[in-house]
């Protein structure tokens, strides 16, 4: 598991209930990808006193709800998304996995929270579609 860098707050309104966490430092999460979908884990705390969330989505939600956000993406201002490089970076490096010839390179992780030149947005945004 990973270290969780920013936060993450879950929110579940049932009937009648309502309970929401913030996972932030020194919270963990994992993610990855199985032959059915995403699986998302995140958990803070350790033993008895451990909380955790447990997500699995199924790819072709997935892949809709990666449509919805290039579409949301491209209606607000680039200036207005913070860590806009580093979601360009990530969307690039899923696209590489997800290519046919797996000898592609990733794209390196970074931190590099720069904006990105308008060819880079109009890139993600051909690539989020």
């Amino acid at each position: 598991m990973k270290s969780i860098p920013e936060k993450a707050e879950i929110i579940l309104n049932y009937a009648g209930r309502f309970d929401s966490k913030i996972f932030h430092r020194p919270s963990r999460f994992d993610a990855h990808m199985d032959e059915s979908g995403i699986v998302l884990t995140l958990s803070h705390g350790q033993d008895s006193r451990r909380r955790s969330v447990n997500m699995h989505i199924d790819s072709v939600l997935f892949a809709g709800i990666l449509r919805e956000l290039a579409k949301s993406a491209a209606k607000v201002a680039p200036e207005k998304i913070s860590h806009r490089k580093a979601l360009a970076q990530a969307a690039s490096a899923l696209t590489a996995a997800l290519a046919p010839a797996r000898h592609l390179p990733l794209p390196a992780e970074t931190d590099d929270l720069a904006d990105l030149t308008a060819e880079e947005e109009v890139t993600l945004l051909h690539i989020l579609e």
